[in-house]
């Protein structure tokens, strides 16, 4: 059951984050709901889960329609394109895949005024693999300068989905390199407090590596069905 599912999940938060000397209410969950019905997501919000991530617009807008009576979060996690921006600055809280500043500018411009900033977290692409979004490292620090000046957006933090590995000390590489790029943009005097690493397999590692929100879907909901 996805109740009992969400329950592990938590534990194995706390569980983790007390082993590394974290304190576990510093690590949000994420519940990746993307190709998922909206049942499951009721099933979700009745243990007490709010905060969920989509990828595909045209699955999300309408459960984000249909579930709008319920105070919820929706981060937007998928790739961005510049036709779809206006969608996501409606009806989105956050943006956790921004690697661009020609899409921040879009967002910023279409962000409904009635609505508070949007949350952004930017994209690294941490293990330089071509096939994933994100921005390299070395570029981070010139967009998430220009981002910080944008009204109607608020730079929270930076996102990372490095390369699968099993290995746990293999795992917590790159998620040590994504937390100090991050300190780094704190010391520059930038105010984030997000940082969106770990997933189903690698949750533990990216704790011990100061994950603030872990990105969970196959461990809450299951396997997703092919086809």
């Amino acid at each position: 059951m996805i109740s009992n599912k969400i329950t592990l999940i938590k534990n194995n938060i706390t569980k983790t984050a007390l082993q590394f000397n974290r304190i576990p209410q510093d690590i949000n969950l994420l519940a990746v709901s993307k190709t998922r019905p909206v049942e499951d997501i009721i099933a979700a919000i009745n243990i007490g889960q709010n905060s969920f991530g989509e990828s595909y617009l045209q699955d999300a807008i309408p459960k984000i329609q249909v579930l709008s009576n319920y105070k919820l979060e929706w981060h937007f996690i998928g790739a961005l394109q510049s036709n779809k921006t206006r969608l996501i600055a409606e009806n989105f809280d956050w943006v956790q895949s921004l690697d661009n500043l020609k899409h921040a500018k879009r967002l910023n411009i279409q962000r409904p005024i009635n609505l508070p900033p949007l949350n952004i977290c930017i994209q690294i692409n941490i293990s330089t693999e071509s096939q994933k979004s994100g921005i390299l490292l070395d570029e981070v620090i010139n967009l998430a300068t220009e981002i910080a000046m944008l009204p109607n957006l608020r730079l929270r933090g930076l996102m990372a989905l490095p390369i699968a590995c099993q290995n746990f000390a293999q795992q917590r590489l790159p998620f040590r390199t994504l937390h100090k790029a991050y300190q780094n943009l704190q010391n520059l005097g930038l105010v984030l407090d997000t940082l969106s690493m770990g997933m189903t397999n690698d949750m533990e590692a990216a704790i011990a590596e100061g994950s603030t929100l872990v990105r969970i879907g196959t461990g809450i909901f299951g396997e997703r069905k092919k086809g």
